[in-house]
């Protein structure tokens, strides 16, 4: 494919198209349902009942439901397009593909710093779990030397058995993952029939605690959405993705990918939302030494530890039921080791594909396509196990991570409603042997869901998500736009030169005004906008002159979203300054996504190059 770029036509690279066909397609339906099962089901399930009922009391059933149930039209959009353009690192492709090199890069960035940490989060909550038996592994929640070299140890294991191929794998995430689903569910059984006590979800002032009970300053609602991201909860949903990011490996993408994906959220809302249940029904207050109705004193009680565990040793029950309560706890311990296991072999390996689809779209060095023996990514399954790595050392606690990982996957999940429209639109005659219903309101309600998400966040997360969406732009105009627009390096150092300098001197001012983001300083808010919206609108100049019209216009309509989200969140309920009351701060932002999803959809590439994109991505694939 030639490197020139035609300012009317759009030819975006697709550089892995070759190692896509060499991958083994050995994954059938139920191994990549048990894949994506892997993803939903590690330490979310240990963690996040505890976290999210110290967040919102007993109205925590609340937040796994509307989680959930927003997820799923996220989900359903990706496995349209998943089973129409089967390829591994998928959700970070589709964009590209669909608007180029820009507003690809971007949602890629994005995903690909969320993917990364997933080893290392998992790693850390293994070793959190064994600290009940090994309390020399942790102290008040993190890592201890010895904890860090333990969880070091099961990332180089997940390491050999990822690099032993994706039959592998894929047999391994199925045996586990019947495993992972039997084990929470009797834990759900045994604790509902012996040891429930339904008054505890009104503990501390009703289905909706004081604020003063509450681990969060928030209330009510506003208490309940903010959890979705923050809590663990959103961490644990978005592990559905992984059977989208094998999708080169599978037997018959096109119709298991969908039953994947699909049926991997569907089990994960009920399981999850009975497992939040069985959690707060069977809290011991006094057992834990914690005050009836205290929620936000349950997550630095000794539930912290271990919840279900310390859950199961520590209930009130007696004889019999108390025999098997305690052989219980010591299967949990046992499968506090295979649940964050099996998540982690899995999100290593799908990580590793996320990396390989950044250097298929061209934005990293081809080096990162090739495959080993075993037909792996292998130097990208090094990388990510290199990057998991170091994410240990400066964020060892599982509360620290989950909830700018999942605000920045979530983040890249805003343009799968928008590429299934513009793939039924411009292609409408390819062959769709799962077709979304109700496509015109699902995809738009997909880009809401994802948009609204990230705000729940909070400004302080949605401000770590810029900052490391920003921070990667560099990267990509010293190396895309000099491989692929041909930017001379007159232009190429001076761009380098505007965005390193602009980024880093506008996040420090702004981080060292609010005095680590603890105090508000509007001032300092409109110099830290200012200073991003000059470099964006540097970058689009660059892009629309050196790249291409197109291209330049979708990028530039991201970097938009980016920066009114920013504005919005600052201002809104979850913000620093909030001058928008909730619930109705959320009607800008509904109407900022709407915005975005029908501009997005205008602004892709011609139906010639789609066309031809999915003619040169599916050919000899499926």
């Amino acid at each position: 494919m030639s490197l020139k770029r035609d300012k009317k036509a759009v030819s975006v690279p697709d550089l892995g198209a070759v190692t896509d066909i060499q991958m083994r397609k050995s994954l059938n339906k139920l191994e990549l349902l048990f894949l994506s099962l892997q993803g939903v089901i590690g330490s979310g399930w240990l963690f996040a009942s505890l976290y999210t009922a110290a967040y919102t009391g007993g109205s925590a059933i609340i937040a796994w439901i509307i989680g959930g149930l927003m997820l799923l039209p996220i989900a359903l959009t990706y496995s349209e397009i998943a089973s129409i353009i089967p390829k591994s690192g998928g959700v970070i492709r589709y964009p590209h593909y669909t608007h180029g090199g820009l507003l690809g890069y971007i949602i890629s960035w994005s995903y690909f710093a969320a993917g990364a940490t997933v080893p290392a989060i998992e790693a850390t909550a293994v070793v959190t779990y064994l600290s009940s038996l090994f309390p020399q592994l942790t102290v008040n929640g993190y890592l201890t030397t010895y904890g860090i070299l333990l969880a070091y140890g099961l990332i180089f294991l997940f390491f050999i058995i990822n690099y032993l191929g994706v039959s592998i794998l894929g047999k391994v995430a199925h045996g586990v993952g019947w495993w992972k689903l039997i084990i929470p569910s009797v834990a759900v059984i045994l604790l509902l029939s012996f040891y429930y006590n339904p008054s505890n979800f009104t503990a501390g002032g009703g289905l909706f605690p004081s604020p003063s009970n509450l681990a969060t300053s928030y209330y009510g609602m506003a208490a309940v959405l903010y959890s979705i991201p923050a809590t663990g909860i959103l961490f644990a949903y978005t592990g559905f993705r992984q059977a989208i990011e094998y999708g080169s490996e599978a037997k018959n993408p096109k119709k298991d990918i969908p039953f994947a994906v699909v049926g991997a959220v569907l089990i994960s809302i009920v399981l999850y939302t009975l497992l939040q249940v069985a959690f707060i029904g069977a809290i011991n207050w006094s057992a834990i030494n914690v005050k009836v109705g205290d929620w936000g004193g349950i997550q630095n009680s000794i539930l912290s530890s271990g919840p279900f565990y310390e859950i199961f040793s520590t209930a009130g029950v007696s004889g019999l039921v108390r025999l098997i309560f305690i052989s219980f706890a010591i299967l949990l311990l046992i499968d506090a080791v295979v649940s964050p296991s099996g998540t982690t072999l899995v999100g290593m390996g799908s990580g590793t594909r996320v990396l390989y689809g950044l250097a298929s779209n061209g934005y990293f060095p081809e080096i990162f396509l090739k495959l080993g023996k075993t037909r792996v990514p292998v130097v990208s399954l090094i990388t990510v196990t290199v990057l998991g790595s170091i994410f240990l050392l400066p964020f060892p606690a599982w509360i620290a991570l989950v909830g700018i990982v999942s605000s920045a996957a979530v983040f890249s999940y805003i343009m799968g409603g928008v590429s299934l429209e513009v793939l039924r639109k411009k292609a409408p005659d390819v062959n769709r042997q799962f077709k979304v219903p109700f496509s015109k309101v699902i995809a738009p309600l997909s880009t809401i869901s994802a948009l609204l998400i990230v705000y729940w966040s909070g400004f302080i997360t949605l401000f770590e998500v810029v900052t490391i969406i920003f921070s990667g732009i560099p990267i990509f105009i010293g190396y895309y736009t000099r491989k692929f627009w041909n930017v001379k390096k007159s232009i190429l150092i001076p761009s380098l030169a505007v965005n390193i300098f602009g980024i880093v001197i506008g996040t420090a001012l702004f981080y060292i005004l609010t005095s680590g983001l603890s105090t508000t300083n509007n001032l300092g808010f409109v110099i830290y906008i200012a200073t991003l919206s000059a470099v964006s609108l540097f970058d689009f100049i660059v892009a629309y002159k050196y790249g291409n019209s197109g291209e330049a216009k979708a990028g530039g309509l991201m970097l938009f979203l980016i920066l009114a989200s920013l504005v919005l969140s600052y201002f809104g309920s979850f913000g620093m300054y909030p001058i928008i009351p909730f619930p109705e701060d959320l009607i800008p932002v509904i109407a900022l996504g709407l915005a975005f999803h029908y501009l997005a959809i205008k602004n892709s590439l011609g139906e010639e190059e789609i066309r031809e994109i999915i003619r040169r991505t599916t050919e000899g694939l499926i």
